[in-house]
């Protein structure tokens, strides 16, 4: 079943670039091998995490068509279609192969900020046109506007294939609302690596992670005592992750992330404008925390 697929941990895919700007689809594949062989439950792909707003609408029909192909089965694949305009969300959603994906992760409409009910209808238009199940995103500190719980539980109550959200609200008791009275089976995924204990103490069903490329298997084994209840073990694990995970987000996201795999050898650090590679200090204090705590 599609919902069970797709807790625990779900992997916020980057998008290397080679150092002229291109897309390295060389470290591409080998970032979807080294996030798998550590143990994460999903990939998503062309998410927030990946520099979507910099990728061209063709680039983006590449990358998800080499992703699928990629992974090949491996993990189940979720596939990010998203935009401030109804319409051009429309239109990837015929464009995209989504053959190879199992569900599309949808974000709030950026930069418009629509009312709640402009928020309802634009997601309501999407699952009446998506083949696939749809999980909702909410990040309100990017897109400018927050989806609330009501509106949120408005749609998992009357679109049968809006089956879970990536909540990044940062809002716990928003988070909880939505916990406490939503239909059976619909799924609530942090959207906060900082958060992800928290929401499953409280019955949450798991994270779509950016610690999850860099850390991957060390990530895992935390979420993987919190997915058998033990919560304890999980809070002891993620104290060594604790800062490393902090660093991620100083700068900016996914500047972080692609700063400490460039560290550890991975991929490249290059940004696509207006992002810009982390700064020497981060460098310095990625260092220090690879070997400290072994994240390697």
């Amino acid at each position: 079943m599609i919902r069970e697929k797709l807790t625990g941990v779900g992997v916020a895919m980057i998008t290397p670039f080679t150092s002229d700007g291109r897309v390295d689809y060389q470290a591409l594949a080998r970032m979807i091998d080294y996030v798998i062989e550590g143990g994460v439950d999903y990939i998503v792909a062309l998410g927030t995490t990946a520099e979507t707003p910099t990728l061209y609408m063709p680039e983006r029909a590449v990358i998800a068509m080499f992703i699928t192909n990629h992974i090949a089965g491996r993990v189940p694949l979720v596939m990010g279609c998203g935009g401030n305009s109804t319409s051009e969300v429309l239109d990837q959603l015929r464009e995209f192969d989504l053959r190879g994906a199992d569900a599309i992760l949808s974000v709030t409409p950026y930069y418009n900020k629509p009312s709640q009910e402009g928020l309802y209808q634009h997601f309501r238009t999407v699952s009446e046109h998506s083949p696939l199940p749809v999980i909702l995103y909410n990040i309100p500190g990017r897109s400018g506007v927050n989806m609330t719980a009501e509106t949120t539980l408005r749609l998992a109550r009357d679109m049968k294939n809006v089956i879970g959200i990536k909540e990044a609200s940062g809002d716990i008791e928003q988070m909880q609302r939505i916990l406490d009275n939503r239909p059976e089976g619909f799924l609530v995924l942090s959207g906060d690596d900082g958060m992800t204990l928290d929401l499953m103490r409280r019955g949450g069903e798991g994270v779509i992670s950016v610690a999850a490329n860099v850390f991957p298997k060390r990530f895992m084994q935390c979420v993987g005592h919190a997915k058998q209840g033990d919560f304890d073990r999980a809070e002891e694990e993620y104290r060594a992750l604790d800062e490393a995970v902090h660093a991620l987000f100083e700068e900016g996201n996914p500047v972080g992330a692609k700063c400490a795999l460039s560290m550890m050898g991975k991929i490249g650090p290059t940004m696509r404008l207006p992002l810009v590679e982390g700064s020497q200090a981060l460098r310095e204090k990625f260092s220090r925390l690879i070997a400290e705590y072994d994240l390697r």
